[in-house]
């Protein structure tokens, strides 16, 4: 080992054992948190990345790939309930190829996959239904992929071609979708799912889907095509016109003096509406034109006469002079347009709403009612003709309410301050602890290091005294094969510094290079000296 190694561990070996009991406890203390911390890094640093292999997989799935990889000894993670399976990145690729290979997941929806095992002997019905099957597991991935939504099934109502156009059906569709846990579909996201699936089939409209959430909850019926019920509908509007108008309000007669209450009637009926228009266009050529014209001159009589019994005509008299006969008629197509307009009207129509608002008059100057009326009928869209009436009230409001709020909000407020000042203290305590422990620390081991390096300034004190009173000339001889150290006995007396400090510097190189024997020698001195 080189001789700085030697020497560095020998002063760190000195040094400790010149610590006291409570500098060694800490000492040991410490090494023992770094060794831990550097410990939980390294595991931390070198714990593989975990990705998913498979999700939304049913129990026997997740079973079957289970026992694959503990048959593989590939470390896994279960999530979302034994439905997902982790593995580490670099093992995605060779297990989900060994799954696909033991035909794993088996209770996959197929997908247009299904029409690859068909046969060429399949019947007409039999080919419907796989073709329904694979749009239904197409659908039903898709959906899956949503974000929050764990599984989706889609059911698709396909009626049979027919021949009457009368009798003919519209297909419908039924979406089960369960999210994940403490997820809900938004509304955007339960019109997404309807006009996915509507658009992806032939003839469906999107009054035609319905969707249900793992609750049983509807979230879109079939016919409105709304999100919600009647009541739902009602509410959410109620709660957006409501927002809109208080919001205003706060901004005219300041926050909590005005309060808005919208009651609304909407209509639970759906239709469609057909309208033909037809329209004479302006300067337009005729489409077609026909004319004919008849003229007759004689010199017979009339034919006119009276019936007899065998329908023989009868004259009825004589005529005489010449007979003239003119005929001329006239057809004419003119073209016109026709406009053909099909409206479907959902459920949802306002029939009826009011709007009542009550501002404390104790507060509220410079505003009139008649004011906040019209601010009021701008803001929440009142038709008068439709019925719709708006209420505004100069009324004094109480504040019982508003100061058992406010003791509340502030006493929520005190307890919050002094959990964050218990809090602050807590740390603040754990903090001093823990410098204070560091600066005794820090404390005890300067001292040990002052007290080791007194120890060695006396002892380089005592070599130094024994050298200068040694009256002979000091010659140590190491082992063979190595030259004999000899010391000069005679220093100059000019620089009796420049003598010491060699002499300090010989035996420090003897006790490096043999220090049993500088300690022998050193005794002796020490013992000669005491005889003197």
């Amino acid at each position: 080992m080189p001789q700085q190694v030697t020497s560095f561990f020998r002063r760190i070996g000195d040094t400790v054992r010149g610590f006291s009991f409570a500098q060694r406890t800490i000492a040991v203390i410490g090494v023992a948190v770094v060794v831990l911390g550097i410990t939980g890094l390294t595991m931390w640093a070198t714990q593989p990345a975990y990705t998913p292999l498979f999700s939304g997989l049913q129990a026997t799935d997740a079973s079957s790939i289970v026992d694959q990889l503990k048959t593989d000894g590939v470390p896994y993670q279960l999530t979302d309930g034994g439905g997902t399976i982790l593995v580490p990145q670099q093992k995605v690729y060779d297990e989900r190829l060994k799954a696909a290979s033991a035909g794993l997941p088996s209770s996959s929806t197929g997908g247009y996959s299904l029409l690859d095992k068909m046969g060429v002997t399949s019947s007409e019905f039999q080919q419907s239904v796989t073709y329904k099957r694979a749009m239904e597991g197409e659908l039903g991935s898709t959906i899956g992929a949503m974000k929050g939504v764990k599984t989706a099934s889609v059911r698709l109502a396909i009626p049979e071609d027919t021949v009457f156009v009368s009798e003919k059906k519209d297909p419908t569709a039924s979406v089960f979708v369960e999210t994940q846990n403490g997820v809900t579909l938004t509304g955007d996201q339960v019109q997404a799912i309807v006009h996915l699936t509507s658009a992806a089939i032939t003839g469906m409209q999107p009054t035609d889907v319905a969707v249900i959430d793992a609750s049983g909850t509807v979230l879109s019926a079939v016919g409105t095509g709304a999100v919600g019920g009647a009541d739902k509908q009602a509410g959410d509007y109620e709660t957006r016109v409501r927002t809109a108008v208080q919001a205003m309000l706060d901004k005219v007669v300041g926050a909590g003096n005005a309060t808005v209450v919208v009651a609304a009637d909407l209509s639970n009926e759906s239709a469609q509406r057909t309208e033909e228009t037809y329209t004479s266009p302006t300067n337009a050529p005729s489409l077609s034109e026909t004319s004919s014209k008849e003229t007759y001159s004689g010199t017979g009589g009339s034919a006119a006469g009276v019936l007899g019994p065998d329908n023989i005509a009868v004259p009825s008299g004589t005529a005489n002079g010449n007979g003239t006969f003119n005929s001329e008629s006239s057809t004419k197509d003119n073209a016109v347009d026709k406009i053909t307009e099909q409206r479907t009207i959902p459920a949802g129509a306002i029939n009826r709403q009011t709007v009542s608002v009550a501002l404390n008059k104790d507060a509220v100057s410079g505003v009139s009612a008649g004011e906040i009326r019209s601010l009021v009928n701008a803001a929440a869209g009142i038709d008068t003709k439709r019925g719709d009436s708006v209420s505004v009230e100069m009324v004094s409001f109480s504040t019982a309410g508003a100061a058992e709020a406010a003791k509340a909000l502030q006493e929520a407020k005190d307890a919050t301050a002094a959990d964050q000042l218990n809090g602050l203290i807590r740390t603040s305590i754990i903090g001093a602890a823990v410098l204070a422990a560091i600066v005794i620390a820090f404390a005890l081991f300067r001292r040990g290091r002052k007290r080791a390096a007194e120890q060695a300034a006396l002892a380089e004190d005592a070599d130094t005294l024994a050298l200068d009173a040694s009256p002979f000339p000091m010659s140590l001889e190491q082992a063979a094969p190595t030259v004999p150290m000899q010391l000069d006995p005679t220093p100059d007396p000019s620089a009796p510094e420049v003598g010491a400090e060699r002499r300090r510097a010989d035996i420090e190189a003897l006790a490096e290079r043999d220090p049993q024997k500088t300690a022998e020698f050193l005794r002796s001195l020490m013992e000669d000296r005491q005889t003197v």
